[in-house]
Order: C-alpha cells, then structure tokens, then sequence
C-alpha cells in the first residue's frame, strides 16, 4: 500500500481548522473514494482532480484509492481542497516525493485543464494554518497578496497543477503556463450594496449646507463609535451626512484591517487588486433585504456573513429604516449589544464579528412631503410608520436627531464656513488619542465599546455634572441602557473639547442628543 499525507483548511464562517488530507494506494476497485464528511462540491473534487491530472500529462493510478480527511467527523465543504487532494494523490502514486509536500498546507481549486483557480478565504484559511503552527502554504497564484499578509508564512504561488508538481520534483518549471484566472468577481445578494471602502477623493463633508448640529452629531459619532438616527423630510441631507461619515474615521488599525479583510475574503467581496481593507467598510443594503442578508445565514452547510458582519469595523447605513421588515430591524438588536452574530444550524455553530456603527435614516411619515405644511398624512399615521422602528431598538441607538431643510441662506452663503472632512477627522483622531490612553491596559478602543458595569465603575463624571442624568432617572424619562450610553456620549463630547472628564454641559448634552430633543 501506498500512502501520502498532505493538509489544507476547512473554513467555518471566518475560523478554519487545519485538515490531513491522506490518500492511500489499495488493491481492489479501480477508482477514488473521498471519506471524511465531505460536501456536494467536495464530492465533486473526483472528477475535477482526474481531468487535472489527465491535462497536466500525468498518468492516474490504475487502483483502488482512497482519500480520506481528517478529523473525520468535521463537515467539510466546498473546492478549497482541490490541490490538497491532486497533490496527496501523485505522492502516493510516486509521481512526487511524498516528503516534498509533508508539511505543506494547500489551497486551491482545480480546473478541468489543470489550473488552479482563486478560492474565497485565503486569508482567514491561511491565519489558521499559521495559528496552528504550520510554516508553508500553497496558494492560487490569483490569492497571492491576500495570503502574503499573514506574517511569518512561506507563500507558494502556483498557477497550474502540472507548475506545482515539477516544483515539488525540483525540476524546471514547464515553458508555457496557462495564465490564471482573475479573482471572482464580488457576490450581490439580497440588495446589499458594497458604497466602497472610503470615498474621501469624492466625498466630504463640507459638500453638506447648512445642518450644524447634524453634522456635530455625525463628529460625535466618528470619535466616539456611537449609534446615530436622522429623521427629516426628503433633501434635508440625511444620506449625504451618512455617506460622509467614512471620511471621518481614521484608517483601521493593523489587527482590525486583518479582521476586516478575512470577513470580506470569505464572502467574496474582496476589491481587485486591493488585497487589504485598510479603510472603515460601508455597507448600505436595500431596505428589501431579508435576515438571512443583513445578519448572515444560509442554507445547509453554507453559512455567509451577512450586512452587520460585511460593516464589521465600518458602518452599516440603513436610508428609509421604516420599509425594512419589523423582524430584520430588531435582528439587529443583539449584535448592536454583543459585537458578534453567532448562527446556529444542524452541521454546528457559526461565528461572525460585527462590530459597527448604525446609522439610521427615516422620512417622518409616509408620504414623505418637503414640507411639513404639504403632509396629508394623519397623526396617527406618522406615529404608526415611525414606531415600526422598535423602542428597543432606538434604546440602543446614542444619538437621535430631527433634522429641518436647510435655508436659503445657507444653501447660497455656506460654501466658505463649512468644514471640510480633513478639518474634522483632524479633531476626531485626537479625540480618539485621548480615549485610547485613557483605555490604555483594556481591551476597548473607543468609548461605545466600554462594558456599562466598567463604565459606572471607573468612568463615572463628577456628581454635579450628573444632575440632568440623575434627574431623567428620577422621572422614569431614562432607562438604565439608555444612562449607560448617555456616559459614553458624555465622555466622548468632553474628548472632543480636550477634557479631561465630562462637565454638566456634555452630560446634558449627551442625554438631549439621546433623547431626541435639540440642546
């Protein structure tokens, strides 16, 4: 009998385990047999690993084999173990020396012509093979850059099986090699819509007239990762503040950037030619999308990140926030709390990050008149079209304001007072400084990440800078979470003026924001 060992990884949501990946030479049936609780595509891998050996000029073993992954009782899915398979193949059959590719761990899909082809989640796949402690991965040579992010790993790029196997033989490589394929392209489903990974070239914030206190809402926001919700009529600048938050943020952080691109390389949504997300992600789905889309989901054994895992580290923009389904709204809530979605199915647990700020959008009635004078809509009626945003989903939203149409005057005269994006991003990354060394030693990194009962505990303000809040507990207008957010809102307000702890002014600030009530 002869036998050959080689590995991959089998990705489950963004996390993956390194698999053995054995084939095993036997007298009996000719024919491959895979065992290990493999998938419809992974079942499939037989005729695709044939034809690839037959086109890149190798004999296939006349004899009964068997291919056998481990751990056994995994379920394992898709193309990802195309190569790993081919490779463990020829070395059982000699064709390769079984300890060239011992120790590697290899990623990619076969054509029937013998390329290798691009494969979502390299870069989650490979993290893995490096956290388990393996040294050398084979990748598409279309993956490459992705791959080549993980530091510490040796990156073999290969473009065609018959390149690989006269690698591993240590012979020249072959003259003509079919070009690879490019990345696949990215995937649309269920209206959610990729804004890009940062407009500041084409957008910013001084293109807004007019709206001061929007826009000091939408700083607030940026420094301090909070919650925000616009309501007004049509053309008062909602989208437009929101799509100008990105140009706020600064660029994500090494780790986050990582985190942000292994979430966005398994859901195929990976730019070309951009291996690494180094911006705030912004997503705005269409407001028919479904649960499944907004907080990931799937059938079977193919789980996808959904739009709050897609805004991981970025925002998620919701524009019209009352068309969206009363269920897919308050789907939100428990990631809103958590930074996580986990996905539970038949096959095992799924987890995604999703840590983002929410941005909501909403005309006041139905009709969404210019004008409050033009509304024919009924009292009750705009009470019933706004509360299809949940109370419980508003609780966990920090800062709520109304806005009105921007004057005349301020549509004509405010080009030469209104801040550029650079000028308040400026403010916003000092902010983000002083929060940062006040957190230094925690896992936080902003203000809305700190945990209520840490927040009353270490960062409570002066206890007559509290009285307002004290005074809206009293009368039952505050609840408790909506306290929680107020202090954060308050020691991002004082961030931002260079405080160093809140004033009763930030505090009565941070509650009209969250209230809804202009200061």
């Amino acid at each position: 009998m002869a036998l050959a060992r080689t590995r991959s990884v089998s990705l489950i949501g963004v996390e993956g385990n390194v698999v053995d990946v054995e084939a095993a030479i036997t007298s009996g049936v000719p024919g491959l047999h895979l065992v290990g609780l493999p998938d419809a595509a992974l079942s499939e891998a037989r005729d695709r690993v044939r034809a690839a050996v037959y086109n890149s000029g190798e004999d296939w073993p006349n004899r009964h084999v068997t291919v056998s992954l481990f751990p056994a009782s995994m379920p394992k899915r898709g193309s990802i173990f195309d190569v790993a398979i081919a490779v463990a193949l020829m070395a059982a059959a000699e064709a390769v020396p079984p300890a060239s590719c011992s120790g590697l761990v290899l990623i990619g899909e076969l054509g029937l012509d013998g390329r290798i082809r691009a494969v979502p989640g390299v870069l989650p796949a490979v993290l893995s093979a490096a956290n388990a402690g393996c040294r050398t991965v084979v990748v598409p040579r279309a993956n490459s850059a992705e791959a080549e992010l993980v530091p510490g790993m040796e990156v073999i790029t290969a473009g065609t099986l018959r390149g690989l196997l006269c690698l591993l033989r240590d012979e020249p490589p072959p003259l003509e090699e079919p070009a690879a394929d490019p990345p696949a392209a990215p995937r649309a489903t269920d209206g959610l819509t990729l804004r890009g990974q940062h407009q500041g070239a084409e957008l910013d914030l001084a293109d807004v007239r007019g709206q001061a206190e929007a826009r000091r809402a939408l700083e607030i926001s940026a420094a301090g990762g909070h919650h925000l919700f616009y309501s007004g009529p049509p053309g008062c600048g909602k989208t437009m503040l929101a799509e100008r938050l990105p140009t706020l943020l600064p660029p994500l952080e090494p780790d986050a950037a990582l985190e942000v691109t292994a979430i966005h390389s398994v859901a195929g949504t990976l730019p070309h030619g951009q291996p690494l997300i180094t911006r705030a992600p912004f997503f705005a789905p269409h407001h028919t999308a479904s649960r499944a889309a907004m907080v990931g989901g799937g059938s079977g054994r193919v789980i996808r990140p959904g739009a709050v895992s897609l805004a991981h580290r970025g925002i998620l923009f919701l524009d019209e926030a009352p068309e969206f389904q009363a269920g897919v709204l308050d789907a939100l809530r428990q990631p809103l709390e958590e930074g996580e979605v986990r996905i539970s199915r038949s096959e095992g647990n799924t987890r995604f990050p999703a840590r983002f700020t929410l941005v909501l959008a909403a005309n006041p009635c139905p009709c969404a008149a210019a004008k409050q004078i033009n509304c024919s809509c009924a009292p009750n009626i705009r009470r019933r079209y706004l509360s299809k945003i949940s109370g419980p989903l508003l609780d966990r939203v920090d800062l709520k304001l109304e806005l009105s149409p921007a004057s005349r005057a301020e549509l004509r005269y405010d080009l030469e007072f209104a801040e550029k994006s650079e000028v308040v991003a400026e403010r916003v990354l000092e902010a983000r400084d002083r929060t940062l060394k006040r957190l230094a030693g925690t896992p936080w990194r902003c203000n809305s990440e700190i945990p209520g009962p840490d927040l009353r505990r270490r960062f409570t303000p002066p206890p007559e800078a509290m009285r307002a809040a004290d005074d809206a507990l009293q009368n039952g207008s505050l609840s408790a979470r909506g306290f929680d957010r107020i202090l954060r809102v308050a020691w991002t307000i004082a961030d931002l003026a260079g405080r160093d702890r809140p004033a009763e002014d930030d505090v009565g600030g941070a509650l009209a924001l969250w209230t809804g009530r202009r200061s």
